[in-house]
């Protein structure tokens, strides 16, 4: 920890940053745009069931 004097004698403390991490790439089974068609899939045939049990 960092502490250094300001005016007046007062002590200020500075935490340690933790090292940044860098990843290079999003793994291919996560790809947003597949989970977001698989979503409005299951949202569409959920409408469809809804729309085909009350009509």
């Amino acid at each position: 920890m960092t502490v250094t004097n300001e005016s007046g004698g007062r002590l200020n403390a500075f935490a340690n940053e933790p090292e940044m991490e860098l990843m290079d790439s999003v793994p291919r089974k996560y790809k947003p745009a597949q989970l977001f068609q698989l979503i409005a899939l299951i949202a569409l045939i959920t409408i469809i069931g809804v729309y085909f049990l009350f009509k």
